[in-house]
């Protein structure tokens, strides 16, 4: 069977099947290619179609694809809540674990985490998906989520490091929170797969973000290893890392807030030239330069 028979599913989601309804015959390749695009019949592939005006990725829209401008929607823009939300929270225990000014204790950040990097992103997150935001929706309240777990974690009622004391042993707890930050990192590098069509400020934020998370899961795994100069260093490069996502972060938030009506300036994101916009760029330059 040829790759083009491969792309008519019998049903988009959401879509009916006419043929089984109104007697008509099955589509063959092209014509199914025709009905439902290069994607196989992808429903969310077929939201780029159209006349609408839809614009390049930015991540002050926290928007690694083509989207719907504002003046569209119903709803104000979400995204700089949530990426401050975050941003302030990892800026925090970022300090902490660069121990500035010789403070190493988190507990700090209990409370940002679950109010303000985890209550308030969550919500965020869930305004996306109201204006239709997929990527973003995603990305936020899983962060909001991680930073509500991360509060319980650190929050002495809930008895989480305790209950690692009966194991053989004495620092396992280390390489529990090794894994939780594992599995932080893995899904960070999947939202970093996402990015990598969209502007260097977004991108550069779920990077410096997923080093962050690797390089504080090593140092658990290092401390529970006995090495405690490594786990150092390594706590530190986190810090180092998570430091600038927050910056970042917070840099995506400007970006999505200032707009001339508010502001004497707007700050750059800098599209990737294999971008959409990039690819306007380009040929832009192209035909200024032949005509």
């Amino acid at each position: 069977m040829s790759t083009t028979e491969n792309t008519a599913p019998a049903a988009v989601a959401g879509e009916k099947d006419l043929s089984s309804t109104t007697g008509a015959a099955p589509l063959n390749g092209s014509e199914a290619t025709q009905r439902y695009g290069p994607y196989g019949g992808n429903p969310m592939a077929r939201l780029h179609q159209g006349d609408e005006p839809r614009l390049p990725a930015f991540g002050g829209e926290f928007q690694p694809g083509l989207y719907r401008p504002l003046e569209h929607r119903k709803f104000a823009n979400p995204a700089p809540l949530g990426l401050c939300a975050f941003a302030l929270t990892t800026f925090v225990l970022s300090a902490i674990n660069l121990d500035a000014r010789g403070i190493s204790t988190p507990n700090i950040v209990v409370p940002l985490a679950l109010g303000y990097g985890g209550l308030v992103q969550l919500l965020a997150g869930m305004w996306e998906m109201a204006v239709g935001n997929t990527f973003g929706a995603t990305a936020l309240s899983s962060y909001g989520g991680f930073w509500i777990a991360y509060g319980i974690l650190l929050t002495p009622n809930f008895k989480v490091p305790e209950a690692y004391a009966a194991e053989s042993d004495p620092l396992a707890f280390d390489s529990a929170v090794g894994f939780f930050l594992t599995g932080w990192f893995i899904f960070t590098t999947i939202l970093l797969l996402c990015t990598l069509r969209s502007t260097v400020m977004f991108f550069s934020l779920f990077f410096t973000l997923d080093l962050a998370f690797l390089f504080l899961a090593c140092g658990k795994y290092a401390a529970d290893n006995g090495a405690e100069g490594s786990a150092d260093g390594l706590n530190k490069a986190g810090g180092v890392f998570g430091m600038l996502a927050a910056f970042l972060a917070w840099y995506n938030a400007f970006a999505g807030i200032a707009d001339s009506s508010n502001s004497f300036f707007l700050v750059p994101v800098f599209h990737f030239p294999w971008s959409e916009k990039g690819r306007e760029i380009r040929i832009a330059k192209t035909e200024s330069h032949t005509a």
